[in-house]
C-alpha cells in the first residue's frame, strides 16, 4: 500500500450473531427465514449516542471483519464463472477489512443493546459505527447492480 497516514479506529461495542466462520454466515443477512435476532452491544461510555434511534425501523452498521488474509484483489465468487475485482463486490479480504449492513432494528434490549436482524457477520465482530437507515437519502431505486443483477437475492417487491 502506498506510504498513507496511519489511521486509528476504536471500536464502538461488539456485534453477537449465531455464526462462528465467515464461511457461516448468509451472504447478506436476508437469506434466512425468519431471520435470527442479533444484537450489538455498545461500551458502556457510549450509550448515551443511542438516544433517539427509537423509532428507526433500520440502521447502517459498519464493523471490522478481520483480521483478514492477504486482501484478494482479483478472485471468483462462489456464485460466478468469471474473476471480479475486490471493489465490484462485497468479498470480505478488503485492503481495509471493513463491512456495511443494513439491518432491521427491533428495538433495545436493555439500554445499551440493539436487537437487530439481516446482520452478516461472525459472532464478536468488533463495531464502529451505527447510523440510521433513511430511505429518503439511503436508497436508490433505479441504481444498477452491474455484473451482480443476475445474482439478485431479493428484489425491492420483496422486502419490507
Amino acid at each position: 500500500m502506498p506510504d498513507t497516514p496511519e489511521m486509528l479506529l476504536h471500536p464502538i461495542g461488539m456485534l453477537h450473531t449465531p455464526w462462528t466462520a465467515i464461511a457461516d454466515c448468509p451472504r447478506n443477512g436476508r437469506q434466512l427465514d425468519p431471520a435470527p435476532t442479533c444484537i450489538a452491544r455498545l461500551l458502556p461510555e457510549l450509550v448515551e449516542g443511542l438516544a433517539s434511534l427509537d423509532g428507526f425501523s433500520h440502521l447502517m452498521l459498519l464493523y471490522w471483519v478481520g483480521p483478514q488474509p492477504r486482501p484478494r484483489l482479483l478472485f471468483t465468487p462462489p456464485f460466478d464463472s468469471r474473476p471480479r475485482g475486490v471493489f465490484a463486490t462485497r468479498a470480505p479480504f478488503r485492503p481495509n477489512p471493513i463491512g456495511l449492513s443494513v439491518v432491521a432494528f427491533d428495538g433495545f434490549a436493555t439500554p445499551d443493546t440493539l436487537k437487530l436482524r439481516y446482520l452478516d457477520c461472525v459472532d464478536g465482530t468488533p463495531l464502529l459505527d451505527i447510523k440510521p437507515y433513511l430511505p429518503t437519502t439511503d436508497s436508490e431505486p433505479g441504481a444498477a447492480m452491474g455484473w451482480l443483477a443476475p445474482h439478485a437475492t431479493r428484489t425491492r417487491d420483496t422486502e419490507p
